[in-house]
């Protein structure tokens, strides 16, 4: 298990993001012979029967309603110029949330869906929403729930900034920081499976799909990054803020690593 999480570490900068992807399938799949590519989809119950229970139980009324229900609303409210977010968008931003994160070739950079949200609002003369939680998760919840059963399908293009940025989010996701001394990779693909005090810890694979959630632990629907931001804080590590270039980075990594896994958003979590 280590030798493969050290080579997974060590994949030189030239390395293609398809063999990243391969071993960690192939190391999953020595580990999780049981679950298919879908499975991952439900991420942590995949693992753990008794929580999977309890978590279906929740999905049959689950708390995000409230929020998509008012994601529609936003979403196809027009703006004061007459213009609606759809305008911004392919498909008129229906079924097109796994297809994000994006390389941006024009600004030669990684955009999120909530970056192409906020970039919508600023170019229609609006103010850019909080990136973790409040409005933009029920436009994301609305979106992601327009892609649900997709397979997330993010691409990294064969250009040196694509592929630069894809390996620095691979890096971030594999060094280890913090007073704790930890990478993600330590939790979610060293120790995948295993227990935490009385937590099983979820693998990699899966981690993007099920964005925006409504947590349980937060009482309100959170972003990806305001997920991610959390774990670094239980670490006691410095992060950057969310849609910072470095969180951009990791997302993009993250849901690569994801892609063939059906779009599950919005969800519920712990």
């Amino acid at each position: 298990m280590l030798l493969l999480l050290g080579g997974l570490s060590a994949l030189s900068v030239a390395a293609q993001p398809l063999e990243d992807l391969q071993q960690l399938r192939a190391r999953y799949k020595q580990v999780f012979p049981h679950l298919t590519l879908a499975d991952y989809a439900q991420g942590v119950y995949a693992l753990d029967p008794i929580a999977k229970q309890s978590w279906e139980a929740i999905e049959e009324f689950p708390p995000y309603v409230p929020s998509l229900e008012q994601g529609k609303l936003l979403f196809h409210r027009p703006f004061k110029n007459g213009q609606q977010y759809g305008n911004c968008f392919a498909q008129q931003g229906l079924g097109i949330a796994h297809l994000y994160p994006k390389w941006d070739s024009k600004t030669q950079q990684v955009q999120t869906l909530a970056g192409a949200i906020n970039q919508c609002r600023v170019k229609n003369g609006l103010p850019a929403l909080n990136y973790e939680t409040g409005e933009i998760t029920a436009l994301l919840a609305y979106m992601a729930f327009t892609s649900r059963g997709h397979a997330i399908s993010v691409t990294i293009p064969n250009e040196p900034a694509a592929l630069a940025a894809y390996e620095q989010g691979k890096h971030y996701y594999y060094q280890r920081r913090g007073q704790l001394n930890f990478a993600c990779a330590t939790c979610h693909v060293e120790n995948a499976g295993k227990r935490l005090r009385a937590e099983v810890l979820s693998p990699l694979i899966g981690h993007s799909s099920g964005w925006p959630t409504y947590r349980l632990k937060w009482g309100e629907m959170g972003t990806l990054q305001r997920r991610i931001i959390g774990c670094h804080q239980q670490i006691r590590a410095e992060v950057e803020p969310a849609e910072s270039q470095t969180l951009r980075q990791l997302e993009y990594f993250l849901t690569f690593m994801s892609n063939g896994v059906p779009i599950t958003g919005p969800s519920t979590r712990k």
